[in-house]
């Protein structure tokens, strides 16, 4: 039987966590979610700076909830593992110290889909969707289905996939700013890999400033957030290393140098 989840490192700071929930079709297990969330912490207790989400099952991501665990769950019966490595997962996500990339090799839904949206940056493949399909089994969204959902898509998208229950395709939601990146079928690992070394190569310092700041923004006001932001950027810009990469590059743009070089041409 293959493991229910390898972690692997394929450069350095990078993790690269695949699940694999081909037994149970796809659908996310509480033992599932508890490994993905124990895979989760080994990899930042590790090092990694960067972690990619992946699915060992193909044609498939994560998907909902696997019910007999949410049925047994809420009528008191034994289930395949504790409930709260969902939650155990979310923190982990939320952590500051890892920027989390969901590589979506093919559909998803409902719980899983709801990990997908917790994630820093998405990469899709072209014929991967995503469905909230709560309200056909009579229940609602539970952890960020509606509420982070709509922060990203918008309130208007948000209601059609939370009330009608129907699957979008990951072109569309990529137009309205839910994923990053659509790539080719078979590509989205290899993809976020490539991303999550070259983000990897990024001051450490920084990125975890830089995600504490998203993370700090999605609860303050815009005054209380522009006042966080400021506090960080003073905390990190009098560091040692921040001061040596300003005087770094501005040595590049004194020599000549226009800024596409140094910093890097457009990305699609």
């Amino acid at each position: 039987m293959p493991e229910l989840v390898q972690l692997t490192r394929p450069s350095d700071g990078v993790a690269l966590i695949e699940l694999n929930l081909a037994d149970i079709g796809g659908f996310v297990s509480w033992k599932g979610v508890g490994a993905l969330a124990d895979a989760l912490q080994e990899a930042r207790e590790g090092g990694a700076r960067i972690a990619v989400l992946a699915s060992a099952f193909d044609g498939h991501w994560y998907e909902h909830a696997w019910l007999p665990d949410l049925w047994n769950t809420v009528t008191g019966q034994a289930t395949s593992a504790p409930a709260e490595g969902w939650f155990r997962a979310l923190v982990e996500i939320a952590s500051p110290e890892v920027v989390t990339i969901a590589a979506v090799s093919g559909d998803c839904a409902g719980g899983g889909a709801e990990l997908g949206w917790a994630c820093d940056l998405r990469v899709a493949e072209e014929q991967a969707t995503f469905r909230q399909p709560e309200v056909l089994l009579g229940l609602t969204t539970g952890i960020g289905g509606t509420a982070r959902l709509a922060r990203l898509v918008g309130r208007t998208v948000a209601a059609e996939m939370v009330l009608d229950g129907g699957p979008v395709a990951a072109r569309r939601i990529y137009e309205l700013g839910g994923v990053n990146r659509v790539v080719p079928t078979g590509t989205a690992v290899s993809a976020s890999l490539e991303w999550a070394g070259r983000l990897a190569e990024r001051p450490p310092a920084a990125l975890v400033a830089l995600k504490q700041i998203l993370n700090d923004s999605d609860d303050l006001s815009l005054t209380d957030a522009l006042g966080n932001e400021q506090a960080l950027f003073q905390k990190i810009a009098a560091t040692p290393e921040a001061i040596e990469r300003m005087q770094r590059t501005q040595a590049r743009f004194d020599a000549g140098e226009p800024i596409r070089k140094v910093y890097g041409p457009p990305r699609s």
